[in-house]
């Protein structure tokens, strides 16, 4: 498996699709029931293969990622060979940017010598998409990349 399963909630809000990939696979409701049943390693890797046809697509359009910590924020700008980031770092302990608050706090001090904002470009080192799911792993979420484009003009 290239990347991860999928979980319960993700396959469950993905029902129609893994239909449609069972059907693909000329696997009907009844098939499936008995391969869950009686085969149940076959059914675990039909789903291992569905997760990583969802996540290489996922992976492959991905062009902006956003990870947030108490007193960090990493902005990612992905292309085909590498990323761009802006990394912003608070110095204080009344910034907690996994709260309203400590955002808004950094809207008010985002220009202050409490918070330091770093640019970095590198290229990716291992395949594009496994990196970019390992930063997913790690807690990035998709963006759009609002936020990095207003920091980038800025700085």
């Amino acid at each position: 498996m290239k990347y991860a399963r999928l979980t319960k909630e993700q396959l469950e809000e993905l029902h129609t699709e893994f239909i449609r990939f069972l059907a693909s696979q000329s696997i009907d409701k009844d098939e499936w029931d008995t391969l869950k049943k009686e085969k149940p390693e076959v059914a675990e890797q039909e789903i291992d293969v569905f997760s990583d046809l969802i996540w290489e697509n996922v992976v492959s359009k991905a062009e902006w990622l956003e990870h947030y910590s108490k007193n960090h924020i990493f902005l990612f700008k992905l292309d085909q060979e590498k990323m761009e980031s802006i990394i912003i770092h608070a110095h204080t302990p009344l910034a907690d940017f996994e709260t309203e608050g400590g955002l808004h706090w950094l809207n008010e001090n985002i220009f202050s010598n409490e918070v330091q904002i770093q640019r970095g470009a590198k290229p990716f080192s291992q395949e594009r998409n496994v990196e970019i799911f390992s930063l997913i792993e790690q807690g990035a979420i998709l963006s759009d990349g609002t936020l990095y484009k207003q920091l980038e003009d800025m700085f």
